[in-house]
Order: structure tokens, then C-alpha cells, then sequence
């Protein structure tokens, strides 16, 4: 799944335009820090730069699975740390995704 690799290595550099260019330009995203979905790739980025303010997250892929209706289930380790570095929270969860081709269209957390 070198895609979703791609992302979130990009994610984890904090280099925003290569994640967005995986995406499509009306993206549906989750809020997971805030609560909510965010829509389009300029909301994505927008709410990306206020929680990177506030916190710093670190998301790798451990797993992948296709999901019977097609989506893309990825589980994730994730640590999120204050920006002092002291951890906050570590858990597994995971990210579904829906595809439109080889672009992101829907993001969900469970």
C-alpha cells in the first residue's frame, strides 16, 4: 500500500502540499482532535496547521486490509505529544479510507 505509506510519511514530515496532492479536491476529512469533518483540501490543511499549535501527532501504518465494500482499512500506531515532547496519548486505531482512482475521497477514525 505504497499510497498510503507515501501519506503518512509526508504527514509525519509535516509537508502538507504532498499529502493534499493525494487527495481529492473535495475531500471529506474527521476533525479527530477538534470533533467534526472538515471538507476540501484547503479546510484539511487549515485544520492540520491549527492542531500541529497545539499538539504533535506521529501516525504509522502497521496494517492494511480492503474492506468488503471496497475502502481501505489502515491501523495505525499513534502517538501524539505536547509540544515539549511529552506524550499524551499512545493507541492503535484505525483509519478508513474511500479511494476516488488512486486519490483520497473519505477519511474515517474507529
Amino acid at each position: 500500500m505504497e499510497l498510503f505509506d507515501d501519506i503518512y510519511a509526508a504527514f509525519n514530515r509535516r509537508d502538507v502540499p504532498a499529502v493534499l496532492r493525494r487527495m481529492t479536491p473535495e475531500v471529506t476529512w474527521p476533525k479527530a482532535f477538534e470533533g467534526g469533518t472538515v471538507s476540501g483540501r484547503d479546510e484539511v490543511a487549515a485544520y492540520w496547521q491549527r492542531q500541529w499549535t497545539e499538539i504533535d501527532p506521529e501516525v504509522t501504518p502497521v496494517g492494511y486490509a480492503t474492506e468488503p465494500d471496497g475502502r481501505v482499512a489502515v491501523t495505525v500506531a499513534q502517538t501524539v505529544r505536547d509540544l515539549d515532547g511529552k506524550v499524551l496519548d499512545e493507541a492503535t486505531v484505525t483509519h478508513v479510507y474511500r479511494l476516488d482512482g488512486d486519490l483520497v475521497a473519505a477519511m474515517e477514525i474507529r
